[in-house]
């Protein structure tokens, strides 16, 4: 096991990795900005370090400056969180050069799965239904209309080289493909510095589910269940849960099956989450996988009682899975509300400034995942996300009744977050009869679901 690890990541996160390095005794050293000397993760650490100015590409993205800091304090291993550095190859590989492990698929294993459209090709040689799309990554606009007419309308142009809804562009016709494509390219080029773009038919009234698994770098994996992540604006997750409640039993036992027998005979290693769409008549396609820790972790962790982030860590040290697919066991319904620093009634503009006010939410099934305190002051540079509130309840009626006790409590004053959007949605007809489709909140407008609203 490691002696010392340099959590490379901010927020919430760096905060959960901490206490899960507390969990294990090992000692940690927090990696942070100039923006970030206050945070809470910098207060609760073993030791801290500042790695760079506020800007994340001098920070938190600078490849040098975090080697360094784990070099100068001692430790072996670094963990990159999710974002940032979470999925780089090249990142992995230098952490290796100086003998640092790497907390996530070893630089070989990242490589090999960095392009979404090559790993689609090579998930679905496994067996894995993928959605029907481009022939290839698209070389021009006259390529991409010439696929996109074969294709049929509309389609969702994607990065190759990355996620979390940036790039992701979705076409109706030719005329908005002459738009959308350069514009996909640019925000691709500027998130991941690739403007590698490929497409997807788009699958009307979909809902987004994705399968969490484990695998250790002797081949043995298995699976921790799906998530139901359909909610969302923009292509941006807003509120995930499991398990998906519009899935029956079979279709859920095919979904897991054949997810983890697809990355395991891939080849993958560490926690990875596949992502699906799931159509109106129970069909499903698998569309990328996520090579690090999710955001919404969490509810399998709720699930299951299994710490992903202490496993992701074993994994990382070259230790076997001990955990075989029979010890899993799943328990109840998990709901995660991500509360973010945006205003809903200004279409989700993000929000700074000093948390006057704090006052949390518990009581049984309650969890909350956050690195706010009373006079915390939220900076402009980086993610909006403020907290995690995530709850658990025997059954989905019981998730939602808490959840709502739960938002109900929940006050952050000083600054404008997207709680009051929360509190109306869990009233929603939709989401309390679970016919959320992923496109719901862009085709109604947010404003519909946000307490008080239309």
């Amino acid at each position: 096991m490691f002696s010392k690890i340099l959590i490379a990541n901010r927020g919430e996160i760096a905060v959960r990795v901490l206490r899960a390095c507390r969990d294990l005794g090992i000692p940690a050293v927090v990696a942070y900005s100039e923006a970030d000397r206050d945070t809470l993760a910098v207060r609760l650490a073993d030791e801290a370090v500042c790695i760079g100015p506020a800007e994340a590409r001098k920070s938190y993205l600078n490849q040098p400056a975090m080697v360094s800091a784990a070099l100068i304090t001692g430790c072996d291993a670094v963990h990159p969180g999710y974002g940032f550095l979470s999925e780089d190859p090249t990142f992995a590989e230098v952490c290796a050069a100086h003998e640092l492990a790497f907390i996530g698929p070893r630089a070989e294993v990242l490589d090999r799965f960095a392009s979404k459209y090559a790993v689609r090709r090579m998930l679905a040689a496994t067996g894995l239904p993928t959605v029907p799309g481009s022939r290839g990554i698209v070389s021009d606009l006259n390529d991409a209309l010439a696929q996109a007419g074969d294709a049929g309308y509309p389609v969702l142009l994607k990065p190759s080289a990355g996620g979390g809804g940036r790039g992701m562009r979705l076409v109706r016709s030719p005329r908005e493909m002459e738009t959308s494509l350069p514009l996909a390219r640019s925000e691709a080029q500027a998130a991941f510095g690739d403007d590698s773009i490929y497409f997807e038919k788009w699958i009307e009234e979909s809902r987004h589910v994705e399968v969490q698994v484990l695998i250790d770098r002797y081949g043995h994996g298995i699976h921790l269940g799906e998530r139901d992540c359909s909610v969302q604006r923009r292509h941006q997750k807003i509120i995930e849960e499991g398990p998906s409640p519009a899935m029956d039993d079979a279709t859920r036992e095919r979904l897991r099956d054949l997810a983890i027998r697809a990355v395991v005979a891939a080849g993958y290693e560490s926690a990875g989450t596949l992502e699906f769409l799931l159509d109106g008549d129970g069909n499903f396609y698998f569309i990328e996988i996520n090579c690090r820790i999710q955001v919404e972790h969490p509810v399998t962790e709720l699930l299951t009682s299994v710490d992903l982030i202490r496993e992701q860590i074993r994994l990382a040290a070259g230790e076997e899975l001990t955990l075989r697919q029979e010890d899993v066991t799943f328990r109840g319904h998990a709901i995660e509300f991500r509360i973010n620093a945006e205003d809903p009634g200004d279409n989700f503009a993000p929000q700074t400034g000093v948390v006057e006010e704090l006052l949390l939410p518990g009581g049984p099934g309650v969890r909350l995942d956050t690195h706010l305190y009373p006079g915390y002051e939220v900076p402009p540079f980086y993610d909006s996300l403020l907290a995690k509130l995530v709850v658990w309840g025997e059954d989905r009626p019981q998730a939602v009744a808490r959840s709502r006790r739960a938002l109900a409590e929940f006050e952050i004053g000083g600054i404008k977050t997207n709680i009051p959007f929360h509190r109306g949605i869990i009233e929603n007809a939709a989401f309390l009869d679970a016919e959320v489709s992923t496109n719901l909140l862009d085709r109604v407008g947010p404003g519909a679901f946000v307490a008080g609203g239309a």
